[in-house]
This record gives C-alpha cells, sequence and structure tokens, in this order.
C-alpha cells in the first residue's frame, strides 16, 4: 500500500508535487498550532514578540485581534501595578571607602538566544542624563560620548517615533538633567514612569509625579518602564514577564551603590534578543535591589571608551536618541542644555526627512531592477497540401519592460504642540507614609522655571519609541504607543 502510494506521488509532474508538500505542511503546522496546547502558547508568545514592535497590529494573525487586545490590556495593567510601590532610599548603603580606579567595568554575557553588554558603574554619582545638542533632531551615543568626553554610556528614555524613522527629537514621558526639568508632557501632579537617580546616587524606579521626583532631590531622570525588581523583590513570578524576546536595555542598583546596565542584543541571527525574566535573573544573580528597564528595540546600544560596543538592530546603524545616560570622570563639570526650551512645536520626523532613509529610495530609483526578457513560444502551421512542404510559421522576438522603484508620497509632517508651562515646586511635606517621601531632600529645587510641555503627537496609536514597547495610558489621556 504504502509503496504503491509512493510511485504514484513519484509519478506527478514537479510543480504537483510541490503543491501538495506545501499544503500537507500547512495542514500539519496548522493543526498543530490551532489544535494543541504547545501550539497555543507558541502563537500567544510570537504575538508578544509582535506586540512590543512598530507592528503591534500584525499581532492578530497569531491570536486574533480580540486576544490580541486582551494581551495589550493584561501587559499594560502588569506595568501599572508594578509600578505602584514606592522605593526604600535606606535601602541602598553606599561603600564610601572604594577605591576609585575603576569608573567602570564591561563584561560579555550571553544567553541561549542572546549576546550582551553588562557594564558596572562603581559610583552613580559619575552618571548624567545628557540631550541632543542641537534642537530639531536627536544625537547618536557615539557623538554624545565624544562630544562631552565621556567614559561610557547608553541609551535613555522613549521618544514618538513615526514608521520606526523618527528623528529622536520628541521624547516621551520627562527628562531630568542636573535637577533640571528639560521636557515633560504631563503636568508637575500627574504620575510618570520614571527611572533617574537621586543627588546622591540612589536609583529611582516606579511612577513618580514630578513634584514627587523633586521632593526625593531627583537631579537626573528619563521616562520608561517596565520596573522589574521593587525594594528586593522580583516583580514577574510566573512566566516570562509577556513582552517575547527583543533587544533590551536595562538598569539596576545593588545595595552597595553600584549600578549595573545590561544591553542586550537583538533581532539579528547572532542574537534573537532577551525576556524580561531573563534580564530581571540576571539582575537577581548580581544581587540588584531595584531594577528596571530603558527603551529597548533598535535603541538599545552601549558605548564604552569611544566605541559602540554593541550591535543596534536598526539597518541604519545607530538611532538618533532624545536622551541618554552617560559615566564622567568629572560629571560636576558637564553642562546640559535645554534644546526644547521655547520651542513652539517639535517635530518627530519620519520617513519624509530621514537621511539614510531617503538616500536608499534615490538608489533604487537610480538603480531599478533590470527586467528579464522572456520569449514566446513559436507557434507553426501545418502544410497545406503534400505538394507543398512549406513550414509558415512566426515568432515574436523577446520582450521586456523596466521596472522601476516606485517613489513613496512623502507624509505631512506629524507635530506636537508645546504650550509654555510653569515648572512645579514642591510642596511642603505632607507625610505620606511612603519610605522616601514626605520630606524635602537636599537640592530639590523651589523655584519655578518655564519648560516645554508638548502635547501628545496627532496619532497615539503611532510609533513609540523605538520598536521596543507598548506604550501604557496616562491618567489623563489615552493610550499611546511607543515602539523598537
Amino acid at each position: 500500500m504504502g509503496s504503491s502510494i509512493l510511485e504514484h506521488f513519484r509519478s506527478y509532474s514537479w510543480l504537483k508535487r510541490t503543491f501538495l508538500v506545501i499544503a500537507v505542511c500547512t495542514f500539519l503546522s496548522s493543526s498543530f498550532l490551532f489544535l494543541t496546547p504547545p501550539g497555543k502558547y507558541l502563537r500567544e508568545y510570537l504575538a508578544k514578540t509582535v506586540i512590543t514592535t512598530q507592528h503591534r497590529d500584525w499581532a492578530w494573525i497569531f491570536v486574533g485581534a480580540e486576544r490580541r487586545d486582551q494581551m495589550v490590556l493584561e501587559m499594560q495593567n502588569l506595568t501599572e501595578i508594578n509600578s505602584v510601590e514606592k522605593q526604600d532610599l535606606r535601602a541602598v548603603q553606599f561603600n564610601k571607602n572604594r577605591s576609585r580606579e575603576g569608573l567602570v567595568k564591561v563584561e560579555d554575557i550571553s544567553g541561549q538566544f542572546w549576546k550582551g553588554k553588562k557594564m558596572y558603574v562603581y559610583d552613580p554619582r559619575t552618571i548624567r542624563v545628557v540631550v541632543p545638542a542641537k534642537q530639531g533632531e536627536g544625537e547618536r551615543i557615539t557623538s554624545m560620548v565624544e562630544r562631552t568626553g565621556a567614559a561610557a554610556g547608553v541609551n535613555g528614555g522613549g521618544f514618538n517615533d513615526p514608521d520606526g524613522l523618527g528623528n529622536g527629537f520628541a521624547p516621551i514621558g520627562a527628562i531630568m538633567s542636573g535637577g533640571e526639568i528639560l521636557y515633560t508632557d504631563q503636568e508637575g501632579s500627574v504620575p510618570q514612569h520614571i527611572v533617574g537617580f537621586t543627588k546622591e546616587g540612589t536609583l529611582i524606579i516606579g511612577k513618580y509625579t514630578i513634584d514627587e521626583l523633586l521632593k526625593l532631590g531627583v537631579t537626573d531622570a528619563v521616562s520608561f518602564y517596565p520596573r522589574v525588581i521593587a525594594n528586593g523583590k522580583p516583580l514577574i513570578t510566573s512566566g516570562d514577564g509577556g513582552w517575547g524576546r527583543a533587544p533590551r536595555t536595562a538598569v539596576g542598583q545593588k545595595a552597595d551603590g553600584t549600578v549595573i546596565f545590561i544591553v542586550i542584543d537583538g533581532r539579528q541571527a547572532h542574537s534573537v534578543g532577551a525576556t524580561l525574566k531573563e534580564v530581571q535573573d540576571l539582575f537577581l544573580a548580581d544581587g540588584v535591589i531595584n531594577a528596571g528597564f530603558l527603551d529597548g528595540g533598535a535603541s538599545s546600544e552601549m558605548v564604552y571608551n569611544d566605541e559602540l560596543i554593541t550591535k543596534p538592530s536598526s539597518r541604519y546603524g545607530e538611532r538618533r536618541l532624545p536622551s541618554a545616560f552617560l559615566v564622567f570622570d568629572h560629571p560636576d563639570q558637564v553642562k546640559v542644555k535645554n534644546v526644547w526650551e521655547g520651542l513652539k512645536t517639535i517635530d518627530p520626523g519620519g520617513a519624509y526627512d530621514h537621511p539614510e532613509f531617503l538616500k536608499e529610495q534615490a538608489e533604487r530609483k537610480a538603480n531599478p531592477p533590470k527586467a528579464t526578457a522572456t520569449p514566446k513560444a513559436t507557434t507553426s502551421t501545418k502544410p497545406e497540401s503534400s505538394s507543398e512542404a512549406v513550414k509558415n510559421g512566426t515568432s515574436n522576438p523577446p520582450s521586456g519592460s523596466d521596472n522601476g522603484a516606485v517613489k513613496p508620497s512623502p507624509s505631512a509632517k506629524p507635530e506636537t504642540s508645546p504650550t509654555t508651562s510653569t515648572k512645579p515646586s514642591p510642596s511642603p511635606s505632607t507625610g505620606t507614609g511612603n519610605a522616601g517621601t514626605g520630606s524635602s531632600s537636599p537640592g530639590a529645587s523651589t523655584s519655578s522655571k518655564p519648560s516645554p510641555t508638548p502635547t501628545p503627537s496627532t496619532n497615539p496609536n503611532q510609533g513609540q519609541t523605538n520598536n521596543g514597547n507598548p506604550v501604557l495610558p496616562s491618567p489623563t489621556a489615552a493610550p499611546t504607543t511607543k515602539t523598537e
């Protein structure tokens, strides 16, 4: 029986055999994916990975639109829950007797599906937030490091990223440097996801208002999430964290004050990417007591000794970014200019003004793919009589066409329209009962200064930075999307 089926199969033409094999494989794979528990797990895993990219909508292919929306909501709710607990600032006891012979140390790290770098910063007071040098576009971290003389650096907070081709100049959330509020898109009483440092060097991660940050003495901060370790407790206790595999940038702090930055390469042959739990476990193994993530995806990168030592997943290499955490020998001498001050509108950029993308399109237009000539079959007619053994046939010469690349029409410039607002002043202590709050820290600003407060972009579901993660809803606005 088996041999007769095989012989029958061999009698098919190669085209018929190919279609039959494809049909059988499609049936078997579909049955596995949709009719078995392991298949369902795999589909949801793939959907989670897609949700954290610029192409969130495509996750419906694996789980359907209804389940996709439910998964997004679950991820957002978990992130909100994990951001609520306030930090115990007394948990960090700085080792003041440690030698400063080495400012930072960088190590290679790897897992089953990823490779990356781990950087130890032994004095957290050497870490500063740095922003671009000029208005209108973000800046690559290698440029920031070279310009400021920093020893090392990693990417910072998120930004509005249309088409994954944003110019890196429209931040999301808040940016603080040297005790100054350089940018915020929320009022001072609205909680935001924050990753920052106090004047004393304590890492602050969670959801805080600008007012609370000033009371805590936070000097340098950006906005991103999720938080994965709070006051020594891991927050991912089951599953992998729910965001699939992707390039990651994260920061944590040990009880002795040592700060650890982790950058994982992803979306490449040598490194697929890491899950949230894998990064959390790396921190736990080092004794980290507070940890959270910075912007990921194509923005993830680490620079050390003026060299880019990780491999960003963007096909254009390093991206222009709105903020970075840099490490300095003399951080007190670093002056960071507020490049958003005085702006009436902030253009996030996109395909219409991305230099590498436009160059790529111009090259495609100048060198369109060559068409292959396909000769037509020659037809012949039968002789009209036996006496006329003449073949009357015709043949057509090969024909071809130029298939030039179509130039995309430029999209309209998306812009945000900031309004001038007043920097919130810290209010007197009210004794909230949460450790680390309720008292004004030294260095907290008590004067008000104008700072740009842009309204959300015109399309709230477009491009949260960088390819990294879904954007969470703020208490006063509809959810925005991020994505790396």
